[in-house]
């Protein structure tokens, strides 16, 4: 053998371990194991006698029919669309105001949306509900308890509808509108035609997200002090709990809040996937 020649080694037996795959199996099999383990340990754990006692009284839940329907879910639902109603206006002027030229348009939208979104919703219907009629003696706001409700909730979805439509307005192409300035539509009717309604189908998803927030935020309605026949959901379980002392009326209430959110999602995944393969 010349002295150039290097001696081969021998082949080294290869290291036995788990692949990739069988990590991720491995990581994913504990990870139910552990799940199953808490369920299992709640479920033992429980006083399912007390919370039936407390939660789950049939013949209270069976007063409150149909009453908790026919009064406090139709008010949340008109609380809701009248906010939403009023947010989805206001919302469009100023976005539209934070898109425009004029400095000062854009500063006042810009200081709407940081004030409005910055501050608890709580506070705003303690303002429409004290600090208005205290400013503004005499003065009434239209539509009485519903009409206070849909200004609130409508002040509060506003600053942020207005960010979310800034945003659908941006997302269409800029050659959308130099294809219709072209055509000979003014600024003003190119975003009205044109503009306005692409955006609406980028926004739609999040939109209807901020209608299921709203919902849930009519629940605050009861700082504007509301009647028997004004009341929601959640004052209205409330107002059945304390006097059953029981809270069936409470679990009912939310229950009644999942019949109207969890479809509301469900149309949310629906439209977000569907946008999705729009993009693909």
């Amino acid at each position: 053998m010349a002295d150039t020649d290097v001696p081969l080694r021998p082949r080294q037996p290869r290291k036995k371990g788990l692949t990739r795959r069988q990590k991720r199996s491995l990581s994913r099999g504990i990870q139910y194991v552990v799940f199953v383990v808490a369920v299992v340990a709640f479920a033992v754990a429980a006083d399912w006698d007390q919370l039936a006692n407390q939660f789950a009284q049939g013949d209270i839940a069976k007063e409150m029919f149909p009453d908790v329907i026919t009064l406090a879910l139709k008010n949340t639902v008109l609380y809701t669309l009248s906010g939403f109603a009023v947010g989805l206006v206001l919302g469009m002027v100023v976005a539209l105001m934070r898109l425009s030229s004029v400095g000062p348009y854009r500063w006042v939208a810009g200081i709407y949306i940081e004030i409005f979104r910055g501050l608890p919703a709580l506070l705003i219907f303690i303002f429409i509900g004290v600090a208005v009629p205290l400013a503004f003696p005499g003065t009434e706001i239209p539509g009485g308890t519903y009409g206070k409700v849909a200004l609130a909730l409508g002040l509060v979805a506003a600053a942020y509808m207005a960010e979310t439509i800034r945003a659908g307005i941006q997302a269409v192409p800029k050659g959308q509108m130099e294809a219709a300035r072209s055509l000979g539509f003014s600024p003003a009717r190119a975003m009205i035609s044109i503009i306005i309604p692409q955006a609406f189908r980028i926004i739609l998803p999040p939109l209807t997200n901020e209608l299921v927030l709203l919902f849930k935020d009519s629940s605050l309605v009861l700082f504007l002090g509301v009647t028997l026949e004004e009341r929601e959901l959640s004052k209205f379980g409330r107002d059945l709990a304390s006097q059953t002392a029981n809270s069936t009326p409470i679990l009912v209430a939310g229950l009644c809040y999942l019949l109207v959110t969890i479809p509301l999602g469900f149309v949310v995944r629906r439209m977000e996937a569907k946008a999705q393969e729009a993009v693909k």
